[in-house]
């Protein structure tokens, strides 16, 4: 299995390549677990060749602490990838400064209404740090496909407006959320809670599959004030928020309509851990 660590060495790989030959990109921030080993195997299904970057972006944390904590996993992926992935893959695992030569700061982009809620209104900065990011890594790697998993569906959404702004030639897959035997969505941010709370947040899928059922005969207002309910009683999880929001522009709504699709959102802290979820409503 191939690992580069210099853009160049990469670029130098991917020009030995046979011409019209097709490649999937999975970019991750690491640790990774069966949700990114989901998105290689669809990569690997759909291209001649797949390339894994590695690499937690110091430009998309809003906070340094949180950027401290994450957990840094390079051999253990390697492993992990090798171990579930049949096929050869190339990984690329570059540093910081090599990415962002001598200035690690974001660009600024326009994503519009996308980047004002949720995520947007919660982590000051953070699509900017995102975009910039996932361009340099497009624009280096060249792939005729990116794929995302769709636990990160604001995000997703905000890729997608990036590569039509910057007019980048890929498509952009949305991948299903893998979830653990509890429901828990997989994060690589999961193997910092304790056994306990990993147990106890399992709630957070609970409630947004109950949500879900109220949404055929309730109005959005009362399912958020439910939720609201719901998380007031729990000891374990503080809700940062909840939002039900018209699917593809991440907007609220007044009135439902059949004509459209509408998903919730939830960001809840466990202890200092940060946990995100959402859930089609449709």
């Amino acid at each position: 299995m191939p690992i580069f660590h210099k853009t160049a060495a990469l670029k130098n790989h991917f020009s030995a390549l046979s011409k019209g030959d097709s490649i999937g990109m999975v970019p991750t921030m690491g640790a990774l677990h069966l949700g990114h080993i989901s998105l290689v195997k669809k990569a690997f299904k759909e291209n001649n060749h797949t390339i894994v970057s590695i690499f937690v972006n110091p430009t998309q944390f809003n906070n340094a602490e949180d950027l401290k904590k994450y957990p840094k996993t390079l051999d253990a992926d390697v492993a992990l990838l090798q171990k579930t992935v049949s096929k050869k893959i190339i990984v690329f695992a570059p540093s910081a400064e090599e990415i962002y030569n001598d200035s690690i700061k974001s660009n600024t982009y326009d994503f519009g209404p996308l980047e004002k809620v949720m995520e947007g209104t919660f982590r000051d900065g953070h699509f900017d740090g995102v975009g910039t990011i996932v361009e340099k890594l497009l624009i280096l790697a060249k792939p005729n496909k990116a794929y995302f998993g769709e636990k990160d569906y604001q995000q997703l959404q905000i890729i997608k407006k990036l590569v039509q702004l910057k007019k980048i030639p890929v498509q952009i897959i949305g991948c299903p959320i893998v979830r653990e035997e509890n429901g828990l969505a997989m994060s690589s941010r999961n193997e910092r809670l304790s056994s306990e709370l990993r147990t106890e947040a399992a709630f957070i899928y609970k409630t947004l599959k109950t949500a879900k059922q109220k949404f055929g005969t309730k109005s959005a207002p009362y399912i958020i004030a439910w939720v609201t309910e719901q998380f007031q009683q729990n000891k374990s999880l503080q809700l940062e928020y909840f939002n039900i929001t018209d699917a593809n522009n991440l907007q609220p709504f007044k009135r439902k309509s059949k004509n459209r699709e509408y998903r919730a959102f939830i960001a809840v802290y466990a202890d200092d851990i940060r946990l995100i979820d959402n859930i089609s409503l449709n």
